[in-house]
C-alpha cells in the first residue's frame, strides 16, 4: 500500500533549521527533507518510516514549507513564485514585545473568531496547486493527515477527487465548528473529549495516542552529564495558565532551567525570565531531557482531565525521571508513582521535586520503568499499526 503522511511546521522551527543549515533552502527536495528528518523535531519521518517497517510505500508532504515545495517544483517542471529567504523578518517579529504580552491574555478568545473570518492557516492558490500535483504524482492509497487547518476539509475534498485515498486526519485539540467532517475515512486524537465532538458530527473518530521513535536512541549523540536538576521544555503561554503558575512556583524554590518559547507573553515580573535557557528542538531537546535529574510535564489547559501529550513519551522513551500533572487517565498510560511521578498542584510538585533529587536511586528506578514501559507499549511501530487496523487496511 502507498501512504501519504501530511504534516506542517512551527515558523520559528523552519528559521532554525534553514539558519543552522546555510544553503539549505537551495538544496534539492530530497536533501532538505533528509535534514528535516535528521533534526528529530516533532514527529520527524517516525509515521512514514514505521509504514514502511510494515511493508507500505510510504513518503512525507511538509504541507507549510515553501522551500521544499519550491524545490519538489522545480523538479517536476512546475512555475512557482520563488519564496523569500528563509530567514527574512516576518509580521510578526515587528510587533513590539509589549503589544505581544498585551494581547496575550485574549488569544484564546480571539483564535475562533479568526478561523471564523478565514485567517486561521490555510494554504495559498500556489501552494495548494503544488500538493495536488504530489499527491498525484505519489498516488497514495491511505494519506494521514496531521494539520487539519493548513489542509482544511475544502481541500480534502479537493485531494479525494484526484485520487480514491482511505483519509485518516489527526488532531490534539477541537477544531473549527461548522465544517463536515464525513470527508474523512477516519479521525483520530490523543484526548476522548476531541473524539467524543467528531462522534457528535457524525463523523468515525477513535482515540489514538501519540508515541516514541525508538531509533531515535540509536541516533542521538551520547548521553550528557545530568547536570540540570530541574527542567522544563515547551511552551508558556496564555493557554498554559496552570504551567505558568507551576513553573513559577518552581522557579521561586529551584535552580529550573525553562527551554522552549512565549516568554515574550509573561509579565516582566515573572521569574520565568531568569530561567529561560532559549528554544531547543529534536536533538537538543531530547539532549536537554537527558541532562535533567528531574524534567516536568504540564498539559496545556484545554486537555482538561486527560493525559496523553508528546512529552509524555519523549521524555520516558529518552529515559527521563519524569514529573507530570496527574490527569484522571494517566493510569492507563503509566503506573504512577512506579513509571512517572505524579503532581496534583505547585506545593505537591515542589515537595516531590525535593523528594526525588535527594533519592537518586528511586529517581533513578522510576525513570527504567518509565523508559521500559514506552519501549514495549507506546511506540510508532504500535501506533501505526493501530491506524492500520482502524481504517480497515492490512
Amino acid at each position: 500500500m502507498r501512504v501519504l503522511v501530511l504534516n506542517a511546521d512551527y515558523p520559528r522551527f523552519m528559521s532554525w533549521l534553514y539558519r543552522r543549515e546555510p544553503g539549505l533552502e537551495n538544496a534539492s527536495y530530497a536533501s532538505q527533507m533528509a535534514a528535516r528528518n535528521a533534526s528529530l523535531f516533532g514527529v520527524a519521518d517516525f509515521y512514514s518510516r514505521n509504514f514502511a517497517g510494515l511493508g507500505h510505500v510510504a513518503a512525507d508532504i511538509h504541507v507549510n514549507n515553501p522551500w521544499m515545495r519550491a524545490a519538489w517544483a522545480r523538479e517536476h517542471g512546475l512555475a512557482v513564485t520563488p519564496p523569500p529567504p528563509p530567514n527574512a523578518p516576518s509580521a510578526r517579529d515587528a510587533i513590539p514585545g509589549w503589544l505581544q504580552r498585551a494581547v496575550a491574555p485574549f488569544k484564546p478568545v480571539l483564535r475562533p473568531l479568526a478561523r471564523k473570518v478565514g485567517l486561521s492557516p490555510r494554504l495559498d492558490a500556489e501552494a495548494e496547486k503544488v500538493l495536488l500535483a504530489q499527491i498525484e504524482d505519489f498516488r497514495p492509497d491511505l494519506i494521514l493527515n496531521q494539520d487539519l487547518f493548513h489542509v482544511d476539509t475544502r481541500l480534502v475534498r479537493r485531494i479525494k477527487q484526484i485520487c480514491r485515498s482511505t483519509m485518516v486526519g489527526q488532531v490534539g485539540i477541537v477544531p473549527s465548528r461548522g465544517e463536515d467532517w464525513s470527508v474523512y475515512d477516519l479521525l483520530i486524537s490523543q484526548i476522548a473529549a476531541v473524539v467524543d465532538f467528531f462522534r457528535q458530527q457524525g463523523a468515525c473518530s477513535e482515540v489514538i495516542h501519540l508515541g516514541f521513535e525508538p531509533a531515535i536512541l540509536d541516533v542521538l549523540p551520547p548521553a550528557p552529564a545530568r547536570s540540570i536538576d530541574v527542567s522544563f521544555v515547551g511552551a508558556v503561554s496564555a493557554d498554559h495558565q496552570q504551567r505558568v503558575a507551576q513553573l513559577e512556583a518552581v522557579a521561586r524554590r529551584y535552580d529550573l532551567k525553562l527551554f522552549g518559547s512565549g516568554l515574550h507573553t509573561l509579565p516582566a515580573s515573572s521569574p520565568l525570565h531568569r530561567c529561560y535557557q532559549g528554544e531547543v528542538w529534536g536533538v537538543d531537546m531530547y539532549q536537554a531531557l537527558r541532562a535533567s535529574r528531574v524534567t516536568l510535564n504540564s498539559h496545556i489547559d484545554m486537555a482538561g482531565p486527560e493525559a496523553g501529550n508528546a512529552r509524555l513519551f519523549e521524555a520516558t522513551g529518552i529515559g527521563a525521571f519524569l514529573l507530570t500533572d496527574f490527569k484522571d487517565n494517566l493510569h492507563t498510560l503509566f503506573e504512577p508513582g512506579r513509571e512517572v511521578a505524579t503532581w496534583r498542584s505547585a506545593d505537591d510538585c515542589i515537595a516531590l521535586i525535593n523528594r526525588y533529587l535527594n533519592d537518586e536511586p528511586a529517581r533513578m528506578a522510576i525513570a527504567a520503568a518509565g523508559q521500559a514501559r514506552t519501549l514495549s507499549t507506546h511506540t510508532f511501530r504500535q501506533r501505526v499499526s493501530t491506524i492500520l487496523q482502524l481504517a480497515g487496511c492490512k
